[in-house]
């Protein structure tokens, strides 16, 4: 849809959303995502959806992992044509809003939601496929306990009109996605366990072996999957399997992969156009990109919460190793989530850690019984390791920290 065919409330408020986005980042405020949807959301609230209308659209959602699958999902949806999609994170309405108005008229949208605002998003867009990759606990100072997201994404895709791609692995988002009217299974793993082993719908048990699981006392178990992650690639439905070459590190990614080729096939996208799409991808707002400073080349990980840490502990070389934890409002207040975290494959090698609870992280690594040496600034970690690799992980802000401390390093 163009401006022009547009309500005139819509049209105004859609100028407004870009003028905004662009004075943000002209001064240096942002990126402009957040306060360009607000204002134009503001002037019309009903600009989201006026935005979506005329656009075959994919929403990502989940806790872990919703920015890389909505960019790898994007690039294989562009084999159809133009895309627009909230690449940098804005994942709630004020960030969709501004996504759309600055894309201008495309056939195709795909955005990532936070997790709450499924419902919300999802009645606004009226999407063909959403795409519900995990559910692990996040920001317990003020996100629902994990049950209680299930319950509302379930109670959010009963009756509904939509496709849902879903991950088989996780007994949360099975249980959410089984309501759906129709549902394309992933077989996506699910590494962190501490959330699932009791059951949604009855309170029992949920008992694994290998790949399975399944409800000690009820039916519900894993289901099916049509898509699965194997090896280096991924096996469709029809059974044949592709090798996925990814930039991108670990199996987690690989899974996000395998996500992206079942959204993009039931928009049509064959697996073979798609695949050389997904190999173009590098790096995601700064996450998993790679920087050479003063003999050391530096990769960047960002883990928000446990079973981010997990996988980020997964994709790492045992090298040298910085991390860095901030508890500011867009990571949560909270940082006893440190404690369901293991840190002991940190064993072995230099450890340093900064950020604003460093103090924090250093007490969890005492119990862990892991060396470490704490620096107060990204400069003074560089100076600390010797040339060669360094990974860094994060959380969100304190990932953002370091990018932008990263670019005044010479």
């Amino acid at each position: 849809m163009t401006d022009n065919k547009l309500p005139l409330r819509a049209r105004f408020a859609s100028s407004l959303t870009r003028s905004a986005a662009a004075l943000s980042r002209a001064t240096g405020r942002g990126d402009g995502s957040v306060i360009g949807g607000r204002i134009g959301l503001m002037v019309d609230p009903h600009l989201l959806a006026n935005l979506a209308a005329g656009r075959r659209i994919a929403l990502v959602s989940g806790t872990n992992g919703k920015t890389t699958t909505t960019r790898l999902t994007a690039a294989a949806l562009g084999v159809l044509g133009e895309v627009a999609t909230n690449s940098l994170g804005a994942n709630m309405p004020t960030g969709h809003t501004s996504a759309l108005a600055k894309a201008g008229r495309t056939p195709y949208a795909v955005l990532e939601v936070d997790e709450h605002y499924l419902a919300q998003v999802l009645t606004a867009t009226t999407p063909v496929v959403v795409a519900l990759l995990n559910l692990s606990r996040d920001q317990l100072d003020r996100a629902k306990e994990v049950a209680m997201m299930a319950a509302m994404w379930r109670e959010t895709l009963d009756g509904r009109d939509v496709h849902v791609v879903a991950n088989a692995d996780d007994p949360m988002v099975a249980w959410a996605a089984s309501v759906a009217k129709a549902v394309t299974w992933v077989a996506a793993g699910q590494r962190w366990h501490d959330d699932s082993w009791v059951c949604p719908a009855c309170g029992s048990h949920i008992e694994r072996s290998g790949d399975e699981w399944w409800c000690t006392a009820c039916d519900l178990r894993r289901p099916i999957p049509q898509w699965e992650v194997r090896d280096r690639g991924v096996v469709d439905p029809t059974g044949l399997y592709h090798e996925v070459q990814l930039h991108l590190p670990g199996r987690v990614n690989r899974a996000n992969a395998a996500t992206a080729l079942a959204v993009a096939a039931h928009f049509g996208v064959a697996v073979a156009d798609a695949l050389p799409r997904l190999s173009q991808v590098t790096s995601i707002a700064g996450r998993y990109a790679t920087v050479v400073r003063d003999g050391r080349t530096i990769r960047l990980l960002l883990a928000k919460n446990p079973a981010g840490w997990l996988e980020a502990f997964d994709m790492a070389e045992r090298a040298p190793t910085l991390l860095s934890i901030n508890a500011r409002d867009p990571d949560g207040l909270d940082t006893s989530w440190l404690y369901d975290v293991d840190f002991s494959p940190l064993r072995g090698r230099q450890v340093l850690v900064t950020g604003d609870r460093a103090l924090d992280l250093a007490v969890r690594l005492e119990v862990n019984d892991i060396a470490f040496q704490h620096v107060d600034s990204f400069g003074r970690a560089l100076a600390a390791v010797p040339p060669g690799r360094l990974e860094v992980i994060a959380n969100y802000t304190a990932f953002q920290d370091i990018r932008a401390e990263l670019d005044r390093v010479n």
